[in-house]
């Protein structure tokens, strides 16, 4: 039989004074009851009971053990009003993985969630790798590309694009691409973690996909480095639109093949559970999204209006 079961069957005829009222109590039959009392005396090779055809008492090993087992069991009660407290209520540590590069706009949900929720520390950590959130133990991973690890629960947050361009400076020295097949005479400087690899991929005027193998002397974890080296007339860079939009919007950058749109991503959170979700995990991702969604003018340039409108 259940151990556990059995304790609390064993304190339930002490506090009630005999079989058949803990059997009341516990909605069980008495002879179940009798049982599990039964169960706990062999196991324990002792009395615990003194039975009478009219009562029940404890023999003195059975005091000890009710005394012992009434704190195990408060003990357990609380253990599960806690865990039910901190599952309902977000308190605790939430442990966050993000990219670099969209901390920006990280930081204010960051901020407005400390504030609704003094109960939670924050501990998040930036970077341009990808991270085992069971190994590494962290409870939320925001990415900007698909994850590898298609186990992982994904929740979209909001689509982004790409911006092809390079600098005013550059694109007088070079005869500008008009084709795709023509960046193949440019120096394509290329993220390391874009996720088709040296085959850029847009969707043409026709609706289309269409890549292009490309080739360049830069290959890089760190977008603000491409974007640096754009600025400095290196070469040209397929960016995420939240790392050059205003760049490109003051002039410092210019717009490359702009009939060619590139492909749709989107920036999402990870975490590894759908069921029985914390609260302080639940509650963050919901304002993450909520937020998320104000910046999708600047994170998905290309999307037309009114499929803006009709996804917000």
């Amino acid at each position: 039989m259940d151990r556990l079961t059995s304790l609390t069957v064993f304190a339930r005829v002490v506090e009630n004074g005999g079989f058949s009222a803990a059997a009341r109590r516990l909605n069980m039959s008495t002879t179940v009851v009798s049982n599990h009392v039964q169960a706990l005396e062999d196991r324990l090779g002792a009395r615990l009971l003194n039975r009478t055809t009219r009562k029940v008492s404890l023999t003195e090993i059975g005091q000890q053990y009710y005394e012992r087992c009434i704190q195990i069991l408060f003990d357990l009660e609380e253990a599960d009003s806690m865990a039910g407290s901190l599952h309902s209520t977000p308190r605790g540590t939430l442990r966050i993985y993000t990219s670099t590069h969209i901390m920006h706009f990280i930081a204010p949900v960051t901020g407005e969630y400390l504030e609704a929720n003094p109960e939670v520390t924050i501990d998040l950590t930036i970077g341009e790798r990808m991270v085992d959130l069971v190994e590494e133990g962290y409870d939320i991973a925001i990415r900007t590309i698909p994850p590898p690890d298609s186990s992982l629960i994904v929740r979209r947050l909001t689509p982004w694009r790409h911006i092809l361009c390079c600098s005013p400076d550059y694109a007088a020295r070079h005869e500008m691409p008009k084709t795709l097949s023509d960046l193949t005479r440019h120096n394509c400087m290329r993220y390391v973690f874009y996720p088709f690899g040296d085959e850029w991929t847009f969707i043409d005027a026709a609706g289309k996909t269409a890549s292009i193998r490309i080739g360049g002397n830069v290959v890089t974890n760190s977008a603000e480095l491409l974007r640096l080296l754009t600025l400095r007339g290196q070469g040209l860079c397929l960016a995420p639109s939240f790392v050059v939009a205003d760049d490109v919007a003051s002039g410092k950058l210019t717009r490359v093949l702009p009939h060619f749109t590139p492909v749709e991503f989107s920036i999402s959170a990870l975490y590894l559970h759908r069921l029985h979700l914390s609260a302080k995990i639940r509650s963050f991702i919901d304002l993450l999204a909520v937020r998320m969604a104000d910046h999708r003018r600047l994170l998905n340039p290309e999307e037309p209006p009114q499929l803006a409108a009709a996804s917000s």
